[in-house]
């Protein structure tokens, strides 16, 4: 009977010790989640967008037009880390798209999100044809579509809708907000004010969020007055080159984010712009 006894008190504290192990390896776990990543790369007259989670999954929507995206992107990347977890191109254009294909060939990608669009350029086909050889997972990015990035961050599509015929490739682009626990960004592709303000009056204060990728560079094409009232975003971020060709941002733009108060900040200014998120709040080293 004492054998007895002391076996189960044995028993009894190895028990007490393995729990005990357990929850300080649940704290410990938990205290690894890092901030959540959201870097704007500077790839001149494109976008390019590097998210990391919490838990270090990674996301690169859009390329650039060509290699370039290779070297801004593996300043953001350990340089033995050659594995994405999801690529997005947003739309067929080249100055989206156009870097897509080297990254496919330098990275191996699990997972492969397109809005469906089609186009005739070499910089599309080339793409294309990556996308079938890698052998990732094809996504159709379409409203509804959500993906758990780890950590609490999520990635909602909100546009295109399932079986939109958009009379161009830019307002077919693909649109996602990215959450994590109170903060939000708005990634809008190229869309035109047509289709932010139809976001706008179906979503409300739904895409109330804290950054705004502005659309289409800073074109006057987008970024209307109801659509940055309904965003209200706390930072805007402008995706353009050093003396645009096209003249983004347009002046026309910059005084609308003025006059709402919205603070912007320019890749071809600062390049690559990073923003961390803990889920309560952000840090910009280069936002003002």
């Amino acid at each position: 009977m004492v054998n007895s006894f002391k076996l189960w008190k044995w028993a009894l504290l190895f028990l007490l010790i393995f729990l005990t192990s357990l929850l300080w390896v649940t704290i410990l776990d938990n205290s690894r989640l890092k901030p959540l990543q959201v870097s704007f790369l500077d790839v001149g007259q494109g976008d390019a967008i590097f998210i990391e989670s919490p838990v270090g999954n990674q996301v690169l929507i859009d390329g650039g037009v060509g290699r370039g995206v290779l070297r801004v992107l593996g300043a953001e990347m350990p340089f033995y880390d050659r594995t994405l977890d999801l690529i997005i191109g947003t739309h067929p254009d080249a100055d989206h798209i156009g870097g897509l294909a080297f990254v496919l060939d330098r990275y191996r990608v699990t997972g492969i999100l397109t809005d469906q669009g089609q186009s005739e350029t070499e910089a599309f086909n080339l793409f294309n044809k990556a996308s079938q050889e890698e052998g990732a997972k094809l996504i159709e990015g379409v409203n509804g579509t959500r993906i758990s990035l780890g950590g609490g961050a999520v990635l909602d599509i909100i546009y295109p809708d399932a079986g939109l015929k958009a009379s161009n490739t830019n307002d077919g682009a693909v649109v996602a907000v990215l959450r994590y626990g109170s903060n939000s960004f708005l990634l809008t592709g190229d869309i035109s004010q047509s289709v932010e303000n139809y976001l706008a009056q179906k979503f409300g204060s739904n895409i109330d969020i804290d950054v705004l990728k502005l659309a289409h560079h800073g074109s006057n094409t987008s970024s209307s007055d109801y659509f940055l009232q309904t965003t209200s975003p706390d930072w805007a971020v402008i995706s353009a080159e050093k003396d645009s060709r096209y003249g983004h941002p347009h002046e026309e733009v910059l005084e609308r984010l003025e006059a709402q108060e919205i603070s912007y900040i320019n890749t071809a200014d600062e390049g690559t712009i990073t923003f961390f998120s803990d889920g309560k709040s952000i840090a910009c080293k280069k936002c003002k």
